[in-house]
């Protein structure tokens, strides 16, 4: 099976009351733990590449991975994702190389230049057969090139979901209600600590959500930050040489509400950068004699994948779905 576009997966996911798992790719450890995943629970998937990535590996390197993976897995729906495309030129780039979704960020903008700006990409997307995903509301946090501060990060308003969605024709909408980028998603004093010492972070605001929902119906919408910063690894990490305290991320049980609703695409990228390391440094601790990378990247691989198959049952119950 070729790669495909999110249409079909999204129309599914809506009908379904599931969402489909966004997963960033950075190298061969983490295609192969992804699409393992996927694979072994027969779940569609999307690959995503942020504008980090890209430079990191290089964009044949990531392009030729997932051939690979698609060789190793030719039943299981694919599509491959730009994430947070800064601005046309590195739309088009990734159009033209292949990718069948990409999504452009224009949030930092005012409504009508958020507007042009996706209405250009979605134009030429459109004419080479890729779907578009764009931004309303900022997001916080910190993820490669996106650096938002609190205090300039707003929620989606509602009321101009409408208007965005059929000026600028896009095919599915990203929507800020509370999720943020990064490892520290939360300040300890803007959560519950319980008595067994957990913090729980303060509620998604679901009204926004369902409102956007109903203004428009049957129409995907897409959550980025919401990784749940898996508590399991942060321990690990910190007790194998690590710093990483008070990171918090979103609860599972939210997100599965979430993906009970409209939203169709669940992005995760800390919780893999965090497996990876927590594999890797426990690999190190316990074989300071190991120099070799097989031996460790195996574990911090297995780690990604064990998170993904996670995901995929628990939060995004979209299991058997491909």
């Amino acid at each position: 099976m070729p790669l495909v576009t999110t249409t079909e997966m999204f129309k599914k996911a809506y009908a379904g009351h599931y969402a489909i798992g966004a997963f960033n790719i950075n190298n061969m450890e983490i295609v192969q733990a992804v699409t393992e995943a996927a694979g072994e629970l027969n779940s569609p998937v999307i690959l995503q590449a942020s504008a980090g990535a890209r430079k990191y590996a290089k964009p044949a390197y990531l392009k030729h991975l997932v051939k690979a993976a698609l060789e190793e897995f030719p039943n299981i729906p694919m599509a491959l994702h730009l994430d947070h495309g800064a601005d046309f030129e590195t739309c088009k780039d990734c159009i033209d190389g292949g990718f069948t979704s990409v999504m452009i960020d224009g949030s930092q903008y005012e409504f009508d230049e958020n507007i042009e700006l996706a209405k250009r990409v979605v134009e030429y997307a459109h004419a080479h057969g890729v779907v578009v995903e764009a931004e309303l509301g900022k997001l916080a946090g910190i993820e490669d090139d996106v650096k938002v501060a609190d205090d300039e990060a707003s929620y989606t308003r509602p009321e101009e979901v409408e208007e965005f969605v059929e000026r600028t024709g896009v095919d599915s909408l990203a929507i800020a209600i509370g999720t943020s980028h990064g490892a520290y998603k939360f300040r300890p004093e803007q959560c519950t600590l319980t008595k067994d010492g957990v913090y729980v972070p303060p509620t998604l605001r679901f009204d926004i959500l369902e409102k956007v929902a109903e203004r428009l119906p049957d129409f995907p919408i897409v959550l980025h930050g919401a990784s749940s910063v898996v508590p399991e690894y942060v321990k690990i990490i910190n007790a194998n040489g690590g710093r990483l305290d008070e990171a918090i991320g979103i609860p599972e049980d939210q997100l599965r509400r979430a993906a009970s609703l409209a939203v169709c695409k669940i992005n995760v990228d800390s919780d893999l950068r965090l497996a990876l390391t927590a594999g890797v440094r426990q690999h190190l601790t316990a074989h300071p004699d190991h120099f070799d990378p097989r031996q460790y990247l195996k574990d911090g691989r297995q780690f990604v994948k064990d998170i993904v198959k996670h995901k995929i049952k628990e939060v995004l119950g979209s299991e058997n779905k491909a």
